[in-house]
């Protein structure tokens, strides 16, 4: 297990002697806008529901996902966060011989050792800008019961096709896809990619998450959604109250006012495109990095200059400014590294900052 999965932003501080609060943290993948303005209220308003249980199976907010997607709430099952169930899935399907598409995010390699399921990575290469080959993962598709795609991918960004999936989807039927999308809300056009109201695939399971996108990761709550058949399988492992009151409350506000989501999404969107477009215009001809297109808001990048991954974090934290190590990725090396863009001024700060960095190596 790797903990955090970002930067240890608790160990910097400690080495620099300051305080927490003094990081910049680019190294977790988070809505820079911050959550939307009126959900810390809502927990405010809400405190007194941690008297009582909450509701078991979190039907309330199961329904307002469902609805808001267009499917049937017997479609959906609601989680501590989609880490849960990406713990879950393979003890709950059985799997014994399952295929990550990476490089990518670990817990689905630490899920399989958790329960000591076999499994191997289908790699994308850099060369390709990590661009998933869709026929390479269907020749590994044949002797495999369960795949794990995360789209878009994190670290890298990729993001495939809805058809490209759905040809993997109706071509191995007798496979378990596991699409992670916890990060495209993120992403133009959206629909067009996603895979959440498709549960007519009895082979299909999509995650979702809440955390990144509505900046709420402390609360943890995401979603899982599929085929009845398959959402059965996953709430034989369900334990009663596993969305805690607080959580379940600040969900149910947000699909109880869907007319503010879509705004709040294009705000973002819109946000993080301009940002992206800023940050790499600054950063355009920079020799000793190379950066990776990238559909999100997070970007991964290269080394080119000798400088090592662990080399280049350090001499950023030095500046308070933490980023993402990527060496402990499968299918990655110490030559990349990953960061999420914030608001302006933190953003030119840190192309500052490469660019000094990236010169004097």
């Amino acid at each position: 297990m790797i903990i955090g999965h970002g930067g240890n932003i608790q160990d910097l501080a400690k080495k620099l002697g300051c305080a927490v609060d003094d990081i910049i943290d680019m190294s977790c993948n988070l809505n820079p806008l911050g959550p939307p303005e009126t959900i810390e209220q809502v927990i405010v308003d809400n405190l007194i529901k941690i008297r009582s249980l909450p509701e078991p199976d979190a039907l309330t907010m199961r329904k307002g996902f469902a609805d808001f997607h267009g499917i049937d709430q017997t479609n959906v099952v609601a989680g501590n966060g989609t880490t849960w169930f990406i713990y879950t899935i393979p003890k709950a399907l059985g799997s014994k011989k399952v295929i990550i598409a990476g490089p990518t995010y670990s817990d689905y390699k630490d899920a399989c050792l958790m329960h000591k399921i076999d499994f191997k990575h289908c790699i994308a290469k850099e060369s390709s800008q990590f661009d998933l080959d869709i026929d390479e993962v269907s020749t590994m598709a044949e002797k495999a019961d369960t795949i794990f795609i995360c789209n878009p991918n994190n670290p890298t960004g990729a993001l495939i096709l809805q058809e490209k999936l759905e040809y993997l989807i109706q071509k191995h039927k007798k496979t378990v896809f596991i699409v992670d999308e916890s990060y495209l809300p993120f992403v133009d056009h959206a629909n067009e990619y996603s895979l959440v109201s498709k549960p007519e695939y009895e082979n299909l399971i999509v995650l979702s998450s809440m955390s990144k996108i509505f900046r709420i990761p402390g609360l943890r709550t995401g979603f899982l959604s599929g085929a009845q058949g398959l959402c059965r399988k996953i709430m034989a492992f369900y334990q009663p109250w596993s969305v805690n009151a607080l959580a379940q409350a600040v969900i149910e506000y947000i699909f109880d006012y869907p007319e503010r989501i879509e705004p709040f999404l294009r705000k973002t969107r819109a946000y993080i495109k301009e940002e992206k477009r800023v940050f790499l215009e600054t950063l355009k001809g920079t020799k000793g990095i190379n950066f990776f297109e990238t559909s999100t808001y997070f970007i991964l990048a290269s080394l080119t200059n000798g400088a090592t991954s662990k080399d280049f974090c350090e001499k950023l934290g030095s500046h308070k400014i933490l980023i993402r190590d990527c060496s402990n990725f499968v299918g990655l090396s110490d030559k990349h590294i990953r960061f999420s863009l914030k608001e302006r001024q933190i953003n030119e700060h840190l192309a500052e900052l490469i660019k000094q960095a990236v010169k004097n190596d």
